[in-house]
């Protein structure tokens, strides 16, 4: 009898579990093939909601998904583990031993996983760009327990300098925000909501005005660079009404422990400094059994996200280095990642019955930038418009919510989606807007 198909997934980030439980509710269900997702932490959040846990103004704990209950729910395997090594000749692949945080006890050894099919969704991280003090100075955004870290850093911070100003000595909090994409754009925003609610519960100086003083860095000439120059300018104006500083073609050449300098020469205070400048894929993808990748370490794929050194292998999401509209490459969004999810759902399949592979072909449907609150900014794309259309305010903002909706309504279903929705808004009822502990 003929082995049942394996496919691998590693990565359960937007791409990669969409993938699982698509495959899953197919393939998996009707025991065509065993799919096995492989992450290395146990839950899922969603990473464009990261800048919220930051703020404090996302409780992660009603927005997780677990692992291994989607698994169960959706007919596929979950493996926990982070990807070390890769042998392409003998299809197999090896995850580090898992280990308990606080004891240091080995919960899982280290082991090999085989497969027939292996998908690399294994997202990207910070590029720090050979910046002096950057990685030893900055906090970046990439994962869960970064964004932690940085919420319980500016809540205690803030606490700090709120108990310890006077009415004749006003101690501040100084953020630097290096980096002016969406992330950084969304984060700086978010912190004056947050800077708001600490005051508002006594957790901060009770003074009236801006304690806390917040600069976002951009080395470029604009906010916003992968957007249209619309979107920039009125996300630049939005941020310049809440009180924020918008540096622009300044690129910061050194991070201290307590500022920041920049190529001019300027020396900014920072309490707290965050890097949001940029990104690249994994470094292990660089040295993973000859898989050919990019500068920025993305996997080179063709036009059915196959990577061009091995057959076996695809990527997704932003590890992968697609082209699109001729020399143009696939951008590192939500949206691509979803879309290329439900491609691959299908190509897969195609494979394993033995038909020709499709080619992939992107659709932007534009971008849309949370600005905190009932706000955000952003540009609509399609055939039905004709082209784009500036969206700002609370349409904006019930725009951008639902996009985290439709994901979650991809892996979880509608009416989980719809349950989460009327829980959340419960919980929010008698809660505070921010976390405060």
């Amino acid at each position: 009898m003929a082995t049942t198909h394996r496919i691998v997934i590693i990565g359960g980030g937007a791409g990669g579990l969409e993938l699982a439980t698509r495959l899953g509710d197919t393939l998996g269900k009707s025991s065509r093939a065993q799919i096995t997702l492989v992450d290395r932490c146990p839950t899922h959040v969603w990473k464009p909601l990261l800048h919220e846990v930051a703020a404090g103004s996302l409780d992660t704990s009603a927005h997780q998904i677990e692992y291994a209950a989607q698994a169960h729910w959706h007919h596929f395997e979950f493996s926990q583990g982070e990807l070390v090594g890769l042998d392409r000749n003998a299809k197999t692949l090896r995850l580090a031993p898992v280990v308990d945080a606080d004891s240091g006890d080995e919960i899982l050894p280290l082991r090999d996983l085989a497969y027939d099919t292996l998908v690399l969704a294994l997202g990207s991280q910070t590029n720090f760009f050979g910046v002096p003090g950057a990685q030893e100075n900055a906090i970046p955004l990439d994962t869960l327990e970064q964004a932690e870290k940085l919420r319980r850093r500016l809540l205690q911070t803030c606490i700090r300098k709120g108990k310890a100003a006077t009415s004749t000595a006003r101690q501040g909090v100084h953020v630097a925000i290096i980096g002016g994409g969406a992330t950084g754009v969304e984060l700086s925003a978010e912190l004056r909501r947050m800077e708001k609610v600490f005051r508002q519960f006594g957790l901060h100086s009770p003074n009236q005005g801006r304690d806390i003083s917040i600069i976002l860095l951009e080395a470029g000439p604009r906010l916003l660079p992968a957007l249209s120059l619309r979107v920039a300018t009125a996300t630049t104006n939005l941020l310049r009404k809440l009180g924020i500083q918008v540096s622009v073609g300044d690129p910061v050449t050194n991070v201290g422990e307590a500022d920041v300098r920049t190529q001019s020469g300027r020396l900014l205070p920072a309490d707290i400094t965050i890097w949001a400048a940029g990104i690249k894929a994994p470094e292990l993808l660089a040295n993973l059994d000859g898989i050919a990748v990019n500068r920025i370490n993305q996997v080179k794929v063709t036009r059915s996200l196959q990577s061009e050194s091995d057959e076996n292998v695809f990527a997704l999401g932003d590890c992968a280095s697609c082209t699109w509209k001729g020399d143009r490459f696939v951008p590192p969004r939500a949206q691509a990642a979803h879309q290329q999810a439900a491609f691959l759902a299908k190509t897969l399949r195609a494979r394993i019955e033995g038909n020709p592979l499709p080619a992939f072909k992107y659709t932007d449907h534009g971008s849309l930038v949370s600005l905190g609150g009932a706000s955000a900014v952003g540009s609509l794309m399609g055939g039905i418009i004709g082209g784009s259309i500036l969206v700002e305010g609370l349409v904006a903002r019930i725009m951008y919510a639902s996009l985290y909706r439709k994901h979650i309504a991809t892996v979880a279903g509608m009416r989980r989606m719809l349950l989460d929705c009327l829980v959340h808004g419960l919980r929010r009822v008698g809660m505070p807007r921010v976390k405060l502990h």
